[in-house]
């Protein structure tokens, strides 16, 4: 059963390769997936490794957490469950969303004209 860990605080040159090369010395590594701005497609400094067992992850995490690569400390933790997050800021349980308190649509404040 693959382990998914949380990779953080990477430089913005490491790539895929380094983290499989770096982490393989842990056990086997079954994929790394590096995320990225969707616009400029830099990374955002951190990646999701899966290793291919519990004993793999744990002895992964005992090497890496705290390691020093590229000038930075690695951060290496169990990845947690993905957050529901609502689709944009609209659509949350407030009805109103965070922004303003008023329908976007009505125009408020000022005068009322009376002809």
């Amino acid at each position: 059963m693959d382990v998914k860990l949380y990779v953080g605080n990477l430089s913005y040159d490491t790539s895929e390769d380094d983290l499989r090369t770096l982490f393989s010395e842990a056990g086997t590594v079954s994929s790394v997936t590096m995320i990225k701005d969707r616009i400029t497609g830099q990374s955002k400094g951190f990646a999701f490794v899966e290793m291919g067992s519990q004993s793999e992850a744990e002895q992964a995490i005992k090497l890496f957490d705290g390691f020093n690569l590229s000038d930075r400390k690695l951060k290496v933790d169990k990845a947690r469950p993905r957050e529901e997050r609502p689709f944009n800021r609209y659509d949350n349980d407030k009805g109103q969303g965070q922004g303003r308190g008023r329908d976007r649509n009505r125009r408020g404040g000022g005068k009322t004209r009376r002809y």
